[in-house]
């Protein structure tokens, strides 16, 4: 498991040099992310090697919000009512998107699977 957090942790860290180096607009850790699942399609990480500290991070993953959530305890009372609303509007806008554009690529793999398994099936 250990050699699993090296390899993520060394893709969060070439992820922050490649956005260093090449001045980008994004994240550090969605670069590095970006080259993780390249590294991961060309076969140049194997899944068998992060797959156990993947599985724990996702196992753990409430204790990474774990600071939003107090924060927004903590100073709920001084938020007016023009930030609720706007952080209630992009909350559910966000969550549909999400669960829309989830499904349809959802049903168009599935669709594609379908095809694929029908063309390579001989018997029709």
């Amino acid at each position: 498991m250990m050699v699993g957090f090296a390899i993520l942790l060394a893709f969060q860290m070439l992820g922050m040099l490649v956005n260093d180096w090449l001045d980008l607009q994004l994240p550090s850790n969605v670069v590095g992310l970006i080259l993780f699942t390249i590294s991961l399609f060309l076969g140049w990480v194997k899944l068998e090697w992060v797959e156990s500290a993947s599985e724990f991070l996702l196992k753990h993953m409430l204790l990474f919000f774990m600071p939003l959530v107090v924060g927004c305890v903590a100073l709920y009372r001084y938020l007016g009512m023009e930030q609720l609303v706007a952080s209630l509007v992009s909350l559910v806008t966000g969550t549909l998107l999400v669960l829309l554009v989830t499904g349809w690529i959802t049903k168009l793999l599935i669709r594609e699977k379908e095809n694929h398994d029908a063309g390579s099936n001989p018997m029709g």
